[in-house]
């Protein structure tokens, strides 16, 4: 048997811990410690972007408004850019989640939005998968950290593999409510400005059905923004 299954170089470590040797019982104890390989090597997937109070993160001609204004409103730098100035409460939460992140999911309507942000990852992240059923773009650099993949599970698949135990984040918009409605979302971040579009593109994309969350197990009030995590309910 491997020490997996209880045996190997630790010998049967199944039974009553008082009945086991001391070298025994510590082993199962640590292999009871040790997260199973999944649990390991699959990091969660956060749905994420920033909203309107009524839902929209872009109006109808793709332009945010107000709803970034809180990265350039405060005094603490985000980032090395320069650019992306926030409160302290909003660098505390935001800056912990940027740091957990290891690949970002968008769609292909986002990267061509974006000129592909010029073959960089934004943010510092690793890579970027882009849910398309187009190839790459004529003269495209073979070697910039992107991945074209037709198919959302196909995606979400390819950036848990390239992620590992790191967060997988996946826009917010028609993609991001394709991935929720598939049951592959765990969590759902918003970041909340107070501002109503009356139109626009949905957060949630164009999906139809119900999806219960759980209660927020994070609040947290900027400047000009509440940011919201929820949970996922499976």
């Amino acid at each position: 048997m491997s020490a997996w299954s209880g045996g190997g170089r630790f010998g049967d470590i199944h039974g009553d811990p008082a009945d086991l040797p001391l070298e025994r019982r510590v082993a199962r104890r640590y292999l009871e410690g040790i997260p199973k390989r999944k649990e390991r090597l699959v990091g969660k997937v956060v749905m994420y972007g920033s909203v309107s109070v009524d839902g929209f993160i872009a109006d109808e001609n793709d332009q945010p408004g107000p709803l970034f204004d809180w990265l350039t409103s405060g005094d603490v730098p985000l980032d090395d850019s320069g650019v992306l100035m926030v409160s302290q409460t909003s660098y505390d939460y935001t800056r912990a989640y940027w740091d957990q992140i290891g690949v970002t999911v968008v769609g292909r309507h986002v990267f061509d939005l974006t000129d592909g942000w010029d073959g960089n990852p934004p943010g510092g992240m690793d890579h970027v998968v882009v849910v398309t059923h187009r190839p790459s773009p004529s003269g495209w650099d073979p070697q910039a950290p992107f991945h074209f993949i037709d198919g959302i599970e196909a995606a979400i698949a390819r950036a848990q593999e390239l992620a590992g135990d790191r967060v997988v984040e996946v826009a917010a918009g028609d993609v991001g409510g394709q991935v929720l409605a598939a049951g592959l979302v765990d969590e759902v971040r918003m970041d909340v400005v107070p501002v109503v579009f009356g139109s626009g593109k949905r957060y949630f994309g164009s999906i139809q059905a119900q999806h219960l969350l759980d209660d927020p197990d994070g609040v947290i009030q900027g400047n000009r923004v509440l940011h919201l995590r929820y949970p996922v309910r499976s």
